[in-house]
């Protein structure tokens, strides 16, 4: 910087015009403000000057700036070109905001760059990013050349806006697809809740020679074995990633501690945890105690909840969430009322509907369901289902009608179409010997046509995910699978009646 000072000097004694080199490497500095003091500073800046500068904003920030050196650069008579709209389209994507978007794409076609790939692609983007999906294909369609980024930001698109089906559609149509192609579809099957076909399109591009995932596509895909529990493939990943450095990546680091949380493997969680060392971030330290919380490890999950604060990382709502979870599984009422409290009284963090909902569960486990039902009464918010559900289930362990009846109609008002709710109140009514309830129950759901739905598993086989419900004669090779589940049964009845032999051989 020093010697940039000492350069800008000497132009200035001089009268040497050296402002494009100097904008250049200040801009690379970055050092954005000076750059522009030397902006200030040119008699007549040029459309280079301006989209320098331009572009620096775009990418550092703050964004408005772009558009007041647009308005300026308008104003001197100086013509933006394609770079320059290039960068006010990211920009304008990143503010949210479409209606100077729009007008930046009329100030594009009045200027003549209309079909310029670069800014056409840069305006396909924008519009994508903000939601204007017909906007977005419009532009797309007009288009005379394509590249790859372009078909990217349109199929990118529309995963971000929840249409899977156009997305894929797209990418089956793409002539040529590349890694970031891939990956668009995988985070976009995975953040959509299509894991099944996350997954499954993870294990096509592993198998594809032209592309090679990288450390985004690892961190989209990893969430997915995690929601289905594919541990073999997520250690596939993991011995991928770890070959080629990308567990320098903190994204990755972060996406392998909750697959194995989440996959039963905690112990290899908390070794990846350690691994990750001074790099954890405030993401690493709750995955870690959320799943020590989950796995009944109660304890270990609040020391690393304290050792967290020891090392001055600030908990946020998600934190507590985890916190007062360890305290439910590990039955500790008096902590888990701490905690609970101390989040506005320490953090000035308000409790939002999942801690209530914690704390009910807290209370209800531990039989305190006076005080659980009090505490839903007291709530700022509306009670949602999760919390109603959660009384509903402590009543049916300590076959509490009273309450059970309460959280039930609240319940039937909510969602009125599940079973379960109904389930679990009449096994109330049974179990304290009401069956007249049990009775009235099975009426209203027969007459509500309410019928429990079938429960389905999903099991890994090779590279294909496969989901399947009870006598489920879907997969094209059921007849042997049900062969050999067969086989398997005779050969547990023939050792269960040799064992019965024995017992009483020695009876």
């Amino acid at each position: 910087m020093k010697q940039l000072k000492e350069i800008h000097a000497h132009t200035l004694r001089n009268g040497i015009d050296f402002t494009k080199f100097l904008i250049t490497k200040l801009v690379e500095i970055p050092n954005i403000p000076y750059a522009h003091k030397v902006l200030d500073l040119i008699p007549q800046p040029t459309v280079f000057h301006y989209n320098k500068l331009i572009q620096a904003f775009c990418s550092h920030g703050p964004h408005h700036n772009c558009f007041g050196l647009y308005t300026r650069m308008r104003v001197n008579g100086c013509s933006p070109n394609q770079h320059s709209f290039t960068s006010l389209f990211a920009a304008s994507a990143t503010l949210n905001s479409r209606t100077r978007g729009q007008i930046l794409h009329a100030h594009l076609v009045k200027s003549g760059y209309e079909f310029d790939l670069y800014a056409a692609t840069a305006l396909v983007d924008m519009y994508a990013k903000l939601g204007s999906l017909p906007c977005a294909r419009r532009v797309f369609d007009k288009m005379q050349i394509r590249d790859v980024p372009t078909w990217n930001s349109l199929v990118a698109g529309y995963a971000r806006n929840g249409d899977m089906e156009g997305a894929s559609k797209l990418f089956d149509e793409m002539p040529v697809k590349n890694v970031v192609s891939w990956t668009a579809m995988i985070s976009g099957y995975s953040q959509n809740g299509k894991y099944g076909k996350c997954l499954n399109l993870y294990l096509e591009m592993e198998k594809s020679k032209d592309v090679h995932p990288n450390e985004v596509t690892i961190a989209s895909a990893l969430p997915a074995c995690a929601s289905l529990g594919a541990l073999e493939v997520g250690q596939r990943i993991e011995s991928y990633a770890r070959a080629r450095g990308y567990l320098k990546n903190l994204f990755v680091c972060n996406a392998l501690l909750e697959m194995y949380g989440r996959c039963g493997r905690i112990d290899t969680a908390m070794a990846i945890f350690e691994e990750i060392g001074a790099r954890r971030n405030l993401c690493s330290w709750n995955t870690m105690i959320m799943g020590l919380a989950v796995h009944g490890k109660s304890n270990e999950a609040l020391v690393v909840f304290h050792q967290m604060l020891g090392e001055g990382v600030t908990p946020d709502d998600v934190t507590f969430v985890g916190a007062i979870l360890a305290c439910t599984h590990g039955g500790m009422v008096k902590k888990g009322r701490e905690l609970f409290e101390s989040m506005e009284e320490k953090f000035s963090i308000a409790p939002k509907l999942e801690h209530y909902g914690c704390m009910v569960d807290l209370l209800g486990r531990a039989g305190e369901l006076g005080e659980a039902y009090n505490l839903i009464k007291i709530m700022p918010m509306k009670p949602d289902s999760v919390v109603w559900g959660t009384l509903l289930g402590s009543c049916s362990f300590y076959n509490n009608v009273e309450l059970g009846e309460i959280a039930a109609q609240h319940l039937y008002k909510l969602e009125p179409w599940n079973p379960g709710n109904y389930v679990i109140l009449s096994n109330i009514y049974a179990n304290t010997g009401r069956w007249d309830g049990v009775a009235k129950l099975r009426k209203m759901m027969k007459a509500s046509q309410i019928t429990k739905a079938a429960g389905y598993s999903f099991i890994q086989e090779g590279s294909q995910v496969y989901k399947f419900i009870v006598d489920d004669r879907s997969h094209p090779r059921s007849d042997e699978i049900y062969w050999i589940l067969n086989q398997v049964l005779s050969k547990m009845k023939m050792f269960h009646e040799e064992d019965e032999t024995i017992f009483e051989c020695f009876g």
